[in-house]
């Protein structure tokens, strides 16, 4: 017996079959958190990306609606406005701007009442999230200008300046919040009007809803 039996533990150590298998499953744990992991990072890399490229365009947008010619100043109606909106939405696809996200529309200018300050004269928003503009509402004036401390943007002697503000939630391709550096997108753009227009009023002939925030 003592024979039998030291013979037994000699080829048990000896013994490597399944090695591979007991190291595979060892390492599929870690491999399956790095492989999520870098998925859920790249996802939200994109979408970030899709979201701040969508902002810019709809201020550019923005920044070229209205109705006029050369000899004449554009006007700007609330049709034109909605059209924006519902420009972005399509162009944001998937993102669904208008059931999950925030935009909001401001349009500033030099503030009549303090000179070298600016005013948001008017705002418009779209989609059903509840986020508020984080720079001020629609007659909000004495402006240092408009945007992020530190990378505010201004407007030019009689011309305006779009700044469009896009809150939207992050939508996990996991259950791994704690991968993501936030849950929520808040991306910003601006762009100065390109041709000389009618910054008098907002006109609305067509007799349109507006995007009232």
């Amino acid at each position: 017996m003592p024979i039998r039996l030291s013979r037994f533990t000699t080829r048990f150590r000896r013994a490597d079959r399944g090695l591979a298998l007991l190291e595979f499953a060892l390492a599929l744990p870690v491999f399956l958190l790095m492989a999520l992991t870098g998925a859920e990072l790249c996802n939200y890399i994109t979408v970030r990306m899709r979201v701040s490229q969508l902002a810019l365009q709809m201020a550019d947008n923005a920044a070229r609606m209205g109705e006029g010619s050369q000899l004449s100043a554009k006007t700007v109606s609330e049709t034109d406005i909605n059209d924006v909106f519902i420009g972005g939405n399509m162009q944001g696809g998937a993102l669904n701007l208008r059931n999950t996200g925030r935009v909001i529309l401001s349009d500033l200018e030099a503030d009549p009442n303090h000179a070298g300050k600016y005013k948001i004269m008017w705002q418009r928003c779209y989609g059903s999230g509840t986020h508020a503009s984080k720079f001020g509402t629609a007659g909000t004036d004495n402006l240092t200008g408009i945007g992020p401390a530190g990378s505010q943007v201004t407007t030019q002697t009689d011309n305006a300046t779009m700044f469009v503000e896009i809150y939207l939630p992050y939508k996990p391709l996991l259950t791994l919040g704690t991968m993501i550096p936030s849950t929520t997108f808040d991306e910003f753009a601006s762009m100065s009007v390109r041709d000389r227009r009618d910054l008098t009023q907002i006109y609305n002939n067509e007799k349109a809803t507006a995007s009232s925030c």
